[in-house]
């Protein structure tokens, strides 16, 4: 396949499918004869009332959400779901959370801003190179819920396994592989993902939360809008949603479908992955930074072991045409970050070009 854009490794915001872009391209004028752009529309209109309809039937679909969970289209990122958590969960005011890299570490920082946190297992001994063992955890029988970054998508460490919570509620951030596998939602009381790594722009959160988690019950200053309940009373739409992010995820929630779901999506970025660590795992000069049995599929940091020599590659692949291959400023290295709509064509060329480079230095 000949692919004329841009080999985007950007962590977030990142790729889109191309047969996505296409349509939003054909519609942007006129949307289905309204003769407004999705943009223009009121968030009352018939017209868009029926792309939020679409959009969580198809997620409903994609990932066979059961009936007694709640799809909510919630407004900003993952800094606001750090404080929507606790402040809708913590009932007894006590939550355990796993600490596995920077995204869960923000969470830690802000939750204890509404209760009593207790890391209950962390990597941090080895630079969050793996995820912990979880499996016989010490929680506290009036623990509200255990929390997870399901995916880190600085540190490149994904859960294979999910922790024993021992009955209590999981909860997950997926926002960096959201909708990149299957996924047993009934596992879970609150699955939450930014979408603009692997599913839309950015500006929103998708919500998927069991029904009796909600509650009328909060801090009487809780802002009316950090309440779950109120998105859910309202099918996310107590105020303006974020209309444009909601119509584009709709768009990547029927692409997936048409491509076989998320078990054809999950063998598709298992091979497209594959090529880039059979190429680190071959290399004299690079170096991957995960253990591989933690290893994500989404986002590949990798070193030299060379700072210099690092800068020295990024500047090199960037002049080459592969953009935002730079390591997060809080690690350094470098990082490949392969969401759904990254193409395995473009792993390949980066290992063709990482291999050039190699063999020149």
């Amino acid at each position: 396949m000949k692919y004329n854009r841009s080999f985007n490794f950007s962590a977030g915001p990142a790729m889109m499918p191309e047969p996505v872009l296409e349509e939003i391209r054909d519609e942007m004028m006129n949307y289905r004869g309204t003769g407004m752009c999705v943009m223009e529309m009121s968030h009352r209109d018939k017209a868009f009332m029926q792309i939020a309809e679409e959009a969580e039937a198809d997620l409903r679909k994609l990932m066979g959400i059961p009936d007694n969970y709640k799809v909510l289209f919630v407004q900003g990122g993952g800094t606001v779901q750090f404080a929507m958590v606790p402040i809708n969960l913590m009932k007894n005011g006590k939550a355990c959370y796993v600490e596995t890299g920077v995204w869960s570490k923000k969470a830690i920082a802000e939750a204890k801003k509404y209760g009593e946190v207790q890391v209950i297992a962390s990597s941090a001994d080895k630079g969050f190179s793996y995820i912990p063992d979880c499996s016989d955890l010490d929680i506290p029988e009036d623990c509200d819920y255990v929390y997870i970054c399901e995916n880190e998508t600085i540190n490149g460490t994904t859960w294979n396994k999910l922790p024993n919570t021992k009955g209590h509620v999981l909860v997950a951030d997926q926002s960096s592989m959201f909708l990149s596998r299957p996924c047993d939602v009934s596992k879970y009381g609150l699955i939450w993902a930014g979408v603009q790594k692997n599913v839309g722009p950015a500006g929103m959160a998708v919500v998927i939360i069991r029904e009796d988690l909600l509650r009328d019950d909060l801090d009487p200053k809780a802002p009316v809008y950090m309440s779950y309940k109120t998105h859910a009373d309202n099918d996310s739409m107590y105020n303006t949603p974020n209309c444009w992010a909601i119509y584009c995820c709709g768009k990547v929630f029927k692409y997936l479908l048409s491509i076989g779901g998320l078990e054809a999506m999950e063998q598709r970025n298992i091979a497209k992955a594959k090529v880039i660590y059979d190429f680190l795992d071959s290399s004299k000069l690079f170096k991957g930074s995960v253990e591989p049995a933690d290893r994500s599929l989404m986002n590949i940091p990798f070193v030299t072991g060379d700072k210099d020599l690092d800068a020295e590659v990024v500047a090199a692949t960037k002049a080459a045409g592969f953009d935002n291959l730079k390591g997060h400023r809080s690690v350094g290295g470098l990082r490949a970050s392969v969401y759904n709509a990254m193409p395995i064509e473009g792993a390949e060329a980066l290992v063709e070009f990482l291999k050039a480079f190699e063999a020149s230095h």
